[in-house]
């Protein structure tokens, strides 16, 4: 699709006046890195807490990309604003091998996590931002620190609580040509929701219309479950940014490296964002962008980490949904990540007996009477009467089940129940606490 989103005139400089200290005041911390902590308080005090909340790779960095490290260690200099010219090659050797998609190394900007790099795109770009509901966390709080207008998009359980061209247009028709900024996360976060080539063919045709640009955060990429993961830029080339990084398919969260890949006719925007990057965080740490070639150029190892990643994923996925189907949830097909969104408001009756009226509300009895710690949908842009949540099932040793599977066990129902207990025992008091 030969569409393209330019600068419009007058804009590309347009910084607008915002009392950044009003707009934080009263926001509190991460609602996942919020939780993570308050399990960990819990767990110092002698309970046992299966820890559901916050979304971090169980599995070790590729052993590849150790040595790279230990290799790099030396590295000490400050390196290009844009990123170590090696690495955004790489990366474009990444989407050309994955994607079939033709970029140059000065069409990526890399930054110390995508999360960053979202941050400055929102200070630089002057559309509105729309998200879909339920969406990460932190979308919405950074629009508000810098007092960007939000608009939620609504999603439906038919349609896997995803985007649809249906909604898009709709969110559209009252003020056309209004600049917007869309995110799109597929797989998704908090739901697993991975969209198809055909709607993701259908929300390009919705975009192009109304000439908004669209942010992919592929972050979940590389875990989804069958492989296939499809970006939106191949799709609409002109007006997609990818975003994508190493933390959830390379189990290298801690690393903080994320990279924004750019259309040629974005080239305003990236230069951009470049220059406020220079002004904030200057370059990301050398030794990591050494190292991160070795992850972004592939072989046989990486795939084959990938593959086993994958497939353990998506028998814990199976084991989720079931299980909290069977307690009485409506859970929307997972298909890539670690996250389940289940939604307990056929039991409304029942659980309004027990004095759950909230999504806040499930997740503290949740975890005060079962040790199972997860985060409310409300959260996540859910209304908050409605009894849904997210949790992460990752709290396993990852490591110790990618060598269980290539020592040739089965990847049955005990190899779930072996090799991830705590989440085993998460789900099952949750549902049996449900089913109560």
């Amino acid at each position: 699709m030969p569409d393209t989103i330019s600068a419009a005139p007058g804009l590309e400089t347009v910084s607008p006046s915002v009392q950044l200290n009003l707009n934080v005041r009263g926001l509190g911390l991460s609602a996942t890195l919020a939780i993570n902590e308050r399990s960990a308080a819990l767990q110092a005090e002698g309970r046992q807490i299966s820890r559901l909340g916050l979304g971090q790779s169980p599995f070790p960095v590729p052993d590849i990309m150790q040595r790279a490290l230990r290799a790099h260690a030396h590295e000490k200099d400050y390196l290009p604003v844009q990123g170590l010219p090696a690495l955004r090659a790489s990366i474009c050797g990444y989407l050309k091998r994955t994607q079939g998609l033709d970029f140059d190394p000065e069409d990526i900007l890399i930054g110390p996590g995508t999360k960053e790099l979202m941050f400055l795109l929102q200070m630089v770009y002057y559309g509105d931002l729309v998200i879909p509901t339920p969406s990460w966390v932190s979308y919405a709080p950074q629009a508000r620190i810098l007092g960007r207008p939000i608009t939620w998009l609504p999603t439906e359980p038919e349609t896997g609580l995803g985007v649809t061209a249906k909604s898009l247009r709709a969110l559209c028709a009252p003020d056309p040509d209004r600049p917007r900024l869309l995110i799109l996360n597929s797989p998704g976060n908090p739901t697993g929701t991975a969209y198809t080539r055909e709607a993701l063919r259908e929300i390009a045709a919705a975009a192009h219309d109304h000439r908004l640009l669209l942010l992919s955060d592929e972050i979940y990429g590389g875990v989804q479950f069958d492989g296939q993961h499809h970006s939106m830029a191949r799709e609409y080339r002109g007006g997609t940014i990818i975003s994508d990084g190493l933390s959830k398919w390379a189990g290298a969260g801690g690393w903080r490296l994320g990279f924004f890949a750019f259309p040629k006719s974005l080239a305003w925007l990236r230069k951009g964002m470049s220059a406020a990057a220079s002004e904030t965080y200057t370059s990301v740490s050398a030794p990591i962008q050494h190292a991160a070639i070795a992850g972004f150029e592939g072989g046989p190892e990486i795939e084959l980490y990938l593959e086993r990643c994958r497939a353990i994923l998506a028998a814990l996925a199976d084991y989720v949904s079931q299980r909290l189907t069977q307690a009485g949830a409506a859970v929307n097909p997972i298909r890539g990540g670690f996250y389940a969104f289940p939604d307990f408001d056929a039991l409304r009756d029942k659980l309004a007996a027990r004095g759950v009226a909230t999504s806040e509300t499930l997740c503290e009895r949740l975890l005060e009477e079962t040790g199972t710690a997860t985060l409310p949908g409300s959260a996540f842009g859910r209304p908050e009467n409605e009894l849904s949540l997210r949790l992460a099932f990752v709290d396993f040793d990852g490591e110790a089940a990618l060598n269980a599977l290539a020592a040739g066990e089965s990847l049955d129902a005990g190899f779930v129940k072996r090799h991830a207990p705590r989440v085993v025992a998460g789900i099952e008091a949750m549902a049996r606490w449900a089913e109560g």
